[in-house]
């Protein structure tokens, strides 16, 4: 026999097994492609348990935290009652913070009423209540009001203006010219509205009343 040259003996770097690669994918498919060795040096893992699938007709519902439910909602904010109100509210307790800090602070009860009935309607009107409780004729009731809030506001801050000398006292005269400014909008869009709601009752009354009177004459030519 010949012998064998050291030159063409390959000596190994590293003593790594001779398999093949896998040709599955993962570990499973790692097993079945190196055979039985493999499949004693890695035990089979145990299946993961499949998700539970949602019941048929079920749909996920977003919890609505208790406080955003108060809220009221951002269309009616951004409509032109909603921004009324809110300026009517603001104003109002502006005002009432300033008559604290003012030597007139014997007209710091108005602007604190006027602040807590604006509130009042701006929830009323976001929550509908006006629909809930018809018995209330709401209408009239926030005509009243801003009619009201007009004039004890026009009062109080000509008298805050002219007798007292702090400068509290004339910012709180300022502000109630511009709160007087507000309601005097709020209650002249309300006068219309209520114009028209009249309106439109007087004309479906009179063309009611107008059908009764031809069938009446039809039947009497008849």
């Amino acid at each position: 026999m010949r012998p064998c040259s050291l030159a063409s003996v390959a000596c190994p770097t590293s003593a790594q097994p001779e398999f093949p690669l896998p040709s599955g994918r993962g570990e499973r498919g790692a097993r079945q492609s190196l055979g039985p060795a493999a499949a004693a040096m890695w035990p089979p893992d145990p299946d993961p348990d499949p998700d539970p699938e949602p019941a048929s007709g079920s749909r996920v519902v977003p919890v609505v935290p208790g406080l955003r439910a108060l809220l009221p909602a951002r269309a009616f904010l951004c409509s032109l009652k909603g921004r009324l109100l809110l300026a009517e509210s603001g104003l109002s307790f502006i005002t009432f913070i300033c008559y604290v800090a003012s030597s007139a602070s014997a007209f710091l009860t108005a602007p604190l009423l006027e602040f807590l009935l604006a509130l009042y309607f701006l929830f009323a009107d976001a929550m509908q209540l006006n629909d809930k409780w018809q018995g209330l004729c709401w209408p009239m009731m926030d005509f009243l009001r801003c009619v009201t809030a007009a004039l004890i506001y026009f009062a109080i801050s000509i008298t805050a203006v002219a007798k007292y000398s702090d400068g509290a006292s004339k910012a709180a005269g300022v502000f109630g010219f511009f709160a007087t400014i507000v309601f005097a909008i709020d209650f002249y869009l309300i006068f219309n509205e209520v114009a028209k709601f009249l309106k439109q009752g007087d004309s479906a009354d009179e063309a009611t009343a107008r059908k009764t009177e031809e069938e009446n004459s039809d039947s009497d030519s008849d």
